[in-house]
């Protein structure tokens, strides 16, 4: 008979005595099961139901000890009940008594590795070997204690920030972990502090978020922190367990340092024969920033507007170079003195005026002499000299000069070449050229001379310059015929015909150019066979005066010219012409002998052909 739906429940303690004990409430389905009737044989019986306590094992207990007890309501005490244990770690890690149902914990538990476990129960009579309740499941939770330190994760932990950046300024986020229970007490409950770094950096205690609280973070002054950060368990109660990690934070450079100066005078010294181009110098402006904040131009302001250096930046040092950008002379110039000024390439007025992205300096350069060869007043020297200059004559005078401040004389000397040997000389005291032999502008129309000069005293050291003299030209050549001329006159030709054109040469060269006169020789008597015409054109046409030349008569005619030039004195010259006399085939051309196969008559022909066979006949017969 079923009399209530309400179980008894007996409460039990568990070996926990920080615990209380808890019921174990059976749901409304298992209260089903409980008190379906069921055969058991042939009666019916109504299941009535088990008395328990949900059973907590504290962790890490290594005792052997009750940890609970299960009991059907039909146990009377008679230990007519046996109670069996079956599921997960029955038998090894737990064990329960089959008369009384006292269920021990044989080894301790880890939490962790497994929070609770389910088994099975039953309560069979001894007797009938019946079970007097149905097998039914229940759980033992393994109760967590604080056996776990926290561990960070993700580590290391790396990070940037500009420096000067404000407070409160976001630098990385820790996170730790605990593997204990977070549901359970404050076992897992984390709070983070800061164990080095402050008063630049805090942590947000509960989400390990770490920010600036210091302004006046300078890269300058260090730009590397290392942040020692805690956590611990138990809300940083006592007792709890703690870990730490160090988070590497670098300060990134931002621009609030201008190039500064360390002196305000430097002094460099260049010896007076150093080339253009030459490096006079280094100076550098020191900038506290890196990278492209440190970057600089140099510029120098020549107080004395002499432009002699100049100054560019090493892209890789920062510093400031100084060119020797024009010759240098001692004994003219020995010291400058310029300012120079250092700006920064890239500016930010967050944190300087514009102002302070610069400074300023002197450079004091000296110029160291050097005992220097002699310097000529001209180079080259250019002269000119006439081609009939007689010996001894001036060409003309070089000049050097020791510019040294010892003054040290000079002495000359000049180089001979083939072309030039015994041709010039030099006074060795004074620098002037002669004339040393005749010239003739035709063989040789200039000389190009190299003159040294040497100092007498200390080292002899010596210069030299070239000196070119051109020949200028005189009258001194007769023109003459340009060829080797061959006319002809055809026996047909009529007068006025022209013969030949002639023109002449000059080995001189006037200024002006040449200008040729051509004409016959003054005679009382006139030509009668050919005449010249000037052309006016530094040309002549030799022209026939009558008709009917024969070969048979005269083969040669003999025509003298006079060609007179334009110099001063007019020179002239007699040329004559051998015109041959031919008998022209067509388009006037003259065989090269001059002559021309002529028609015997018949009667001497055939004397001669009879003559010469009575020759060969006789010849014939001697020969036989």
């Amino acid at each position: 008979m079923v009399h209530c739906c309400v179980l008894r429940v007996l409460l039990m303690l568990s070996c926990t005595p920080a615990w209380p004990a808890a019921v174990f409430i059976i749901s409304e389905q298992q209260q089903e099961k409980l008190f379906r009737p069921e055969s058991r044989g042939s009666h019916l019986r109504v299941r009535r139901g088990w008395i328990w306590s949900q059973i907590f094992v504290e962790e890490e207990d290594s005792t052997p000890r009750n940890i609970g007890q299960l009991k059907s309501d039909y146990d009377s005490g008679d230990f007519t009940i046996k109670y069996i244990l079956s599921g997960e770690g029955a038998g090894e890690i737990f064990i329960i008594d089959e008369y009384t149902g006292e269920i021990s914990s044989l080894q301790p538990l880890d939490r962790e590795v497994k929070p609770y476990y389910t088994l099975q129960a039953q309560a069979i009579n001894r007797r009938s070997k019946q079970p007097v309740e149905p097998e039914s499941e229940f759980i033992i939770k393994v109760q967590d204690i604080n056996d776990n330190a926290p561990e960070f994760i993700n580590e290391p932990y790396v990070s940037s920030i500009p420096e000067m950046c404000p407070t409160g300024t976001t630098v990385i986020q820790v996170t730790a972990t605990d593997a204990d229970d977070p549901m359970f007490g404050n076992n897992a409950k984390l709070i983070y502090s800061i164990l080095q770094g402050e008063p630049y950096f805090s942590v947000e205690p509960t989400t390990g978020i770490i920010v600036t609280s210091w302004s006046q973070l300078d890269r300058e002054a260090k730009e590397i922190y290392l942040v020692v950060v805690q956590v611990k368990d138990m809300l940083g109660l006592s007792g709890g367990f703690s870990a730490t990690t160090t988070v590497t934070i670098s300060l990134t450079d931002v621009n609030d340092n201008g190039p500064t100066f360390q002196h305000n005078l430097y002094t460099f010294a260049v010896s007076e024969s150093a080339p253009v181009g030459s490096t006079v110098g280094r100076i550098m402006a020191e900038d506290g920033d890196v990278g492209v904040n440190a970057r600089m131009n140099y510029s120098l302001e020549d107080l004395e507007e002499s432009s002699t250096f100049t100054i560019h930046t090493d892209p890789e040092t920062q510093e400031g170079i100084i060119i020797l950008a024009q010759p240098l002379d001692y004994e003219n110039k020995r010291r400058f003195v310029i300012a120079v000024e250092a700006i920064n390439e890239n500016t930010d007025t967050r944190f300087l005026s514009m102002d302070q992205f610069s400074d300023r300096t002197t450079l004091k350069i000296t110029v160291t002499n050097v005992d220097e060869p002699p310097v000529f007043s001209g180079t080259p020297y250019i002269w000119k000299v006439l081609e009939n200059a007689q010996t001894s004559t001036q060409v003309g005078t070089v000049y050097a000069r020791d510019t040294d401040i010892t003054n040290t004389a000079i002495r000359y000397d000049l180089s001979e070449t083939p072309d030039t040997q015994q041709m010039f000389r030099i006074d060795p005291d004074n620098g002037t050229v002669y004339v040393t032999n005749l010239l003739d502008r035709e063989t040789a129309a200039w000389y190009n001379l190299t003159v040294f000069a040497r100092e007498i005293l200390d080292n002899q050291l010596s210069s030299s310059v070239s000196v070119l003299i051109t020949v200028l030209d005189i009258n001194d050549n007769p023109p003459a015929l340009a060829h080797d001329y061959q006319p002809f006159v055809c026996e047909d030709a009529q007068p006025g015909e022209l013969i030949e054109l002639i023109s002449a040469t000059d080995a001189d060269d006037p200024v002006d150019g040449q200008h040729f006169y051509f004409s016959m020789i003054p005679d009382k008597h006139i030509n009668p066979n050919f005449t010249i015409r000037d052309n006016q054109d530094n040309t002549a046409s030799v022209l026939a005066r009558r008709s009917s030349f024969r070969r048979q008569e005269q083969t040669h005619y003999h025509l003298p010219v006079v060609i007179r030039d334009s110099g001063t004195p007019v020179l002239s010259s007699t040329s004559t012409l051998s015109i041959r006399v031919c008998v022209c085939q067509p388009n006037d051309h003259c065989p090269s002998d001059g002559a021309q196969t002529h028609t015997l008559p018949l009667d001497i022909s055939m004397q001669i052909l009879l003559g010469l066979a009575v020759c060969c006949i006789t010849l014939a017969e001697l020969l036989s």
